[in-house]
């Protein structure tokens, strides 16, 4: 697309002179940020307050799950893959884990009982620790 033309002002007319008035400093705060940090600390403090004991421990063991998977991530970013059964054994095994353990908060959380009515938390227990026992078996013959 080639440029545009200027078109000259007509010879009687004045250039129009722009007058741009400096930009005032804000009297107030942001409070957008406040505002966000006021949410946060809300969600904080329900969830302090309201979630049970169990539940708040799978969510330690979540958190965990996820530095693992980073910190192995990492790893093989810096140092290399060289043994990359290894890495994809280990990582899988940490995406699994935490897709077990979410199951595992969903079932038993007690906000949920109406979904999963007719699992017990024994039961949603056992299952998790059955398929953590299978997943492992998987990765570790998966290693060589």
């Amino acid at each position: 697309m080639p440029p545009k033309q200027r078109t000259p002002a007509p010879a009687g007319s004045a250039p129009a002179a722009t007058t741009s008035t400096p930009a005032r400093p804000s009297s107030k705060p942001s409070s957008s940020s406040t505002d966000a940090q006021d949410i946060l600390q809300g969600i904080w403090n329900k969830y302090v307050t309201k979630t049970p004991q169990r539940v708040k421990l799978l969510d330690t063991f979540l958190a965990f799950l996820i530095v693992v998977g980073a910190l192995q991530f990492f790893y093989v970013v810096l140092v290399g893959n060289f043994p990359f059964n290894a890495f994809l054994s280990g990582f899988s095994a940490t995406v699994g884990q935490f897709v077990l353990t979410a199951s595992l908060r969903i079932q038993t959380n007690p906000e949920n009982k109406a979904e999963f009515e007719n699992i017990s938390h024994e039961r949603a227990f056992a299952d998790f620790v059955l398929g953590s026992l299978l997943l492992h078996f998987f990765c570790v013959n998966f290693i060589n």
